[in-house]
């Protein structure tokens, strides 16, 4: 049977955001989390939809990773495309897990080109001082690993590429 995880994402000077998360996979490397309804405000790039209200998300976290990695579906089910975001890595405490948002975020749509969101809010969170300097660079590496990935085809990783939302239900209905 699958656990119910606790997520907390903080954002600094934005607040905190728990989503409570079904634990489909996990394995040392890897966890592969379910969100079965976003209730959050949709989400569109560019004017597209990439998320709505009630949609599901198969969230990948690598707990050594600056980064976890969202497969995002309209309401219907829809796959729109990979949601990177940088963040800390994970902190895990049981079923309660944390890590720091640090604002940059890649969109990759099914079709189309990827494009680097939330540039300014980083920028001015690193000028305001919530982000510290040694998180900064971290998370301008990050950024710069992923775009070398993006050069060479390699971005998203095969997993969650692979792993779509209709074997992480069948995962989960296996284990029920």
């Amino acid at each position: 049977m699958s656990r119910v995880i606790s997520f907390q994402y903080s954002r600094p000077g934005k607040g905190v955001q728990v989503f409570r998360q079904r634990l489909v996979l996990d394995r040392p490397d890897l966890k592969v989390l379910l969100s079965e309804r976003f209730e959050g405000e949709a989400l569109k790039v560019g004017g597209q939809a990439i998320l709505e209200t009630g949609a599901p998300i198969v969230w990948f976290v690598f707990p050594t990773k600056w980064h976890d990695i969202g497969r995002f579906h309209l309401a219907d089910g829809t796959f729109t495309g990979w949601y990177t975001n940088l963040t800390t890595p994970v902190e895990m405490q049981g079923d309660n897990w944390s890590a720091r948002d640090l604002f940059l975020d890649l969109w990759q749509p099914v079709t189309g080109r990827p494009v680097w969101l939330d540039e300014e809010e980083f920028e001015t969170a690193a000028r305001r001082g919530l982000l510290d300097t040694a998180t900064v660079r971290r998370a301008m590496n990050e950024r710069s690993l992923i775009d070398l990935e993006l050069r060479t085809g390699r971005w998203p990783p095969r997993v969650t590429r692979d792993l779509d939302l209709q074997q992480v239900r069948r995962l989960i209905a296996a284990t029920a």
